[in-house]
């Protein structure tokens, strides 16, 4: 290619480039210096730094043409960039990617700084979409300083999953090399973080918070599980609230994502309150409500499973199906639970003599007693055996324990809430009714010779009855000793090392072990749950730390609910470990039920009201959405609990009347109004409308760039049953001390298969070291002018970037292209279009350049551009006022193809 002179001076709009900027536009010639455009930038550089850049304008004048392949890798190298930059679609995820998730990238990114606020589904791979919105940020710079604040429990998940799927390596925060001589705020730049131990420094005031909000703003702040983010007008802010708005008043968060299932907890204020978190001009509990709804657009996307799709428009989720399972109490179990109600509505009846602190937490207890008794025998029996032993401690003064039994917004997990349970029963030595030593003595009599519980024979005898032989199950119960019942139940019926667990303790005090002998067997829920997916195991028995965090749908598409939590948005979560994206096969779910117990009315009952509010807003939504999980979550669990404690002591001829009135709050016509002017208002994906726009290309179509640009720097691809093997570039190593010399088993293949640990080396897109150098280089090429092979029509390709500088963008530039066929009609090319045509050209190895009529071709690229430009209202609708123009033309050559 020949090399442009300088002019004397360099004309407005003048192409050139520089050497750290890259290639701009000339705005004035100034002498010594310029004052130039580079990207949304604009620089004043000096002149001798600057060098002529080609122009198609230069190359149709002299009718000057570059080399074929030098043209396609640069026309290649924008398309990439464009694509990416509004998608994601090339980031190094190694999950097939769908179209909601490009969707929420693509909306998301069209401002920066961006403040959003997502709520879809549980299932539907959040951080698969927090990964394609800050990728493409990550790799341009424009996020230098992440935060990911996440309950203690999923911060590995985030850190493993951003590393392994996105190559974004985040430093997990730790207070113990927090300190004032080594200030780990002053050097971690991408953090993952609990919210809670975030929180709890803050709100005492500790130096390390005091280190933490002091440090240096954040580029990104990611929250996921943000409904711990809540504000009430009575008891105030949660601590996890007060620490984001600690950050928002000390400016130091500039884009904001926040990731919940249940925005709207019931309350108004608590929802404008953490509206008011991402934008306070707009929202706030203080404001109109309505205006506010009117503005959920701008801040709020939700998706849910019954309307996301694949890359053809078919639907990815089929409805769960749910049967019951039926069982009936021994005698003895029924001796056992008669003498047990008994004594709980004894309890409640002297509880309701005592005042103040002294009735809630006998009542609370109680009901933690009715809950261990709702899922076995075996739970209630150790809770009923840890508080005999206390109370027999006569020596030991009495006292009201300061354990929290109740369920707050902030717990940490909901496993701590089932051991709060379990533990309150022997924490607490005030009694709960005169004479209670000899109550508790006459039921743990009653309880010792049950050793076989009627649920657990029911729950084996369905796996043995009505499941495919070796087919994967997974299991969910509220408590460990519940959870040890099951595991020796499957192990005694299918085979010792059947069977795994995953609770927050990661142990099981006492089970039977492959000799025969009882004692504690220790399990990380990490490999417990790899041993299930790997099929090393068939039987998962999980508590509720399974719900949160744990992928299990890779083999399983069977669960069962040994027994039912209180809190209805429990059920949701656990089927969400496999109703989720991945799941293969439709998933079905088994609950077993006695029908003589009042617990099982009640759910009866609930199931009822929850469908007849699902079919009334069915028949006022355009689509059809299971809005339980919001209803449920705009309730709150209180709410649940207190009629299942209660209904216990209602007669059963009245339940029915009794729970009409208990349950009036739940789904009344304000919360489905609520409900349905939420979902009318908020911002989700629609395959009807944005299908078509949905970028059409995926890893494999970066392959061909990649490889002509190894072959223009003398290196060869050699392919291997592995995948590809090549030498780098010696001046890219030298330059790049993170380049390695040579990569073997490169992949252009997300759905490969890797070991651990592989995947940033091996699985090759944009942010992968050496493709973001061929990115660059193809980038910088200056060709603007050639002929290739199998090419229908002469084929213009223009760049659109927004002429106000400053604007709020994440994408500053999208690449069109245009071509007419022998009718006249000209055909527009999005980037991603322009991709896959360049990928079916042929370069051109013709002796000489063609002859070229260069007032037509002037005509042409005029026309082209035109027909491009009325395209721009649609295509560049985040730009505040978008230009086009000319980048470089291909022309058609009829030779033979190289």
């Amino acid at each position: 290619m020949q090399k442009m002179t300088m002019p004397e001076a360099l004309a407005a709009d003048a192409r050139v480039t520089h050497p750290r900027h890259g290639v701009g536009q000339v705005i004035a010639d100034a002498g010594e210096f310029v004052v130039a455009r580079f990207g949304a930038t604009i620089q004043q550089v000096l002149r001798s730094e600057l060098t002529l850049a080609r122009s198609l304008d230069q190359a149709l004048s002299t009718g000057t043409f570059d080399d074929s392949a030098e043209t396609l890798m640069r026309a290649s190298a924008m398309a990439i960039r464009s694509v990416n930059d509004q998608w994601g679609v090339f980031s190094r995820s190694r999950v097939q990617l769908l179209p909601h998730q490009l969707w929420v990238c693509h909306k998301v990114n069209r401002t920066f700084p961006f403040r959003w606020l997502v709520a879809d589904d549980v299932g539907l791979g959040k951080t698969i979409e927090a990964g394609l919105v800050l990728m493409p940020l990550v790799a341009r710079a424009q996020i230098r300083r992440l935060l990911v604040l996440a309950p203690a429990k999923l911060v590995p998940q985030w850190q493993k999953r951003l590393r392994q799927m996105f190559d974004i390596r985040l430093q997990v925060y730790d207070r113990s090399v927090d300190t004032p001589a080594v200030d780990f705020w002053d050097t971690a730049n991408m953090v993952v973080a609990s919210v809670h131990t975030l929180r709890r420094e803050v709100a005492d005031g500790r130096a390390e918070g005091s280190r933490f909000l002091a440090a240096d703003p954040w580029d990104a702040v990611v929250v996921d599980e943000a409904h711990h983010l809540h504000a009430d007008e009575r008891t105030g802010e949660t601590l996890s609230f007060q620490l984001l708005r600690a950050l928002e008043e000390r400016h130091r968060i500039r884009s904001l994502l926040l990731f919940t299932g249940t925005p709207h907890r019931g309350k108004d204020f608590g929802f404008l309150s953490l509206l008011s978190l991402l934008d306070p001009d707009q929202f706030g509990p203080e404001r109109d409500i309505d205006e506010q709804l009117a503005k959920l657009p701008d801040v709020m996307i939700r998706n849910n499973k019954a309307t996301v799709t694949d890359l053809k428009g078919n639907r990815l989720f089929t409805p769960v199906t749910v049967e019951t399972r039926e069982y009936a109490f021994s005698a003895a179990e029924s001796a056992f639970y008669e003498t047990l109600s008994a004594f709980i509505i004894d309890g409640r009846a002297y509880a309701s003599t005592l005042d103040g602190r002294a009735q809630s937490a006998r009542m609370l207890l109680l009901i933690a007693l009715q809950k261990l008794a709702a899922s076995s025998i075996a739970a209630i029996r150790s809770a009923l055996t840890k508080r005999r032993a206390k109370l027999a401690d006569v020596a030991e003064q009495a006292r009201t324990p300061s354990v929290s039994i109740t369920e707050g917004d902030d717990d940490e997990t909901l496993d701590d809430r089932a051991r709060a349970d379990e533990e309150a029963w022997g924490k607490m030595l005030a009694e709960l009714m005169e004479g209670e030593i000899a109550r508790l003595d006459e039921l743990l009599a009653l309880a010792a010779p049950i050793q076989q519980e009627r649920k657990i024979e029911r729950l084996v005898d369905l796996i043995a009855s009505d499941l495919p032989t070796g087919e994967p199950v997974l299991l969910f119960t509220e408590y460990k000793a519940t959870q040890a019942l099951v595991v020796d139940a499957l192990h005694a019926r299918f085979g010792h090392g059947c069977c795994g667990f995953i609770n927050g303790d990661e142990r099981l005090d006492e089970v039977t072990k492959a000799d025969g002998s009882r004692g504690p067997k220790s399990w990380s829920r990490d490999a417990a749950a790899e041993a299930f997916n790997q099929g090393t195991i068939r039987f998962l028995v999980s508590t509720e730390a399974a719900g949160e965090g744990i992928d299990l749908q890779e083999r399983c598409a069977t669960l069962i609910h040994v027994d039912m939590p209180w809190n209805p948005m429990r059920l949701h979560q656990r089927v969400g470990r496999l109703s989720r994206y991945g799941q293969t096969r439709p998933v079905q779910v088994f609950i077993l039920r006695n029908p003589d117990t009042v617990e099982a009315r009640i759910w009866d009952l609930l199931n009822a009201k929850l469908e007849r509010i699902q079919r009334t807003l069915d028949e006022a939504m355009d689509e059809r959405e299971d809005i339980s999980q919001l209803v449920i979550g705009m309730t709150g669990p209180s709410a649940f609990e207190k009629i299942f404690a209660a209904g216990q002591t209602q007669p059963r001829e009245s339940l029915d009347r009794w729970f009409d009135r208990e349950s009036a709050t739940i789904g009344g016509e304000d919360l489905v109004d609520k409900v349905k002017t939420m979902l009318g208002n908020v911002t989700r994906f629609d395959f009807a409308q944005v299908g078509r726009n949905l970028p059409q290309v995926d890893l494999p179509d970066l392959e061909r760039f990649f490889s002509m640009v190894m072959e223009s720097k003398g290196r060869r691809i050699f392919r291997r049953d592995d995948g590809l093997d090549v030498l780098t570039p010696e001046k890219w190593a030298d330059e790049d001390y993170a380049m390695q010399d040579r990569y073997k088993g490169l992949l252009f293949d997300r759905n490969a298969r890797l070991g651990n640990g592989e995947g940033p080396v091996r699985l090759v897109g944009v942010g992968h070291t050496l493709f973001d150098r061929a990115l660059k280089e193809g980038e910088n090429l200056q060709s603007a002018l050639a002929t290739c092979t199998r090419l229908p029509a002469p084929l213009l390709i223009a760049s659109v970037e927004d002429q106000v500088t400053g604007q709020d963008h994440s994408v500053t530039r999208i690449i069109l292209g245009a071509w007419r066929d022998n009718a006249a009609q000209v055909h527009i090319l999005r980037d991603w279009e322009v991709l896959q045509l360049l990928n079916s050209l042929g370069r051109s190895d013709s002796p000489k350049p063609p002859e070229i009529d260069i007032s037509q071709m002037r005509a042409l690229e005029a026309d082209l551009l035109d027909a491009m430009s009325q395209s721009l209202p649609t295509v560049a609708d985040m730009m505040t006022r978008p230009g086009i123009r000319s980048e470089l033309m291909l022309l058609t050559d009829q030779g033979a193809d190289t």
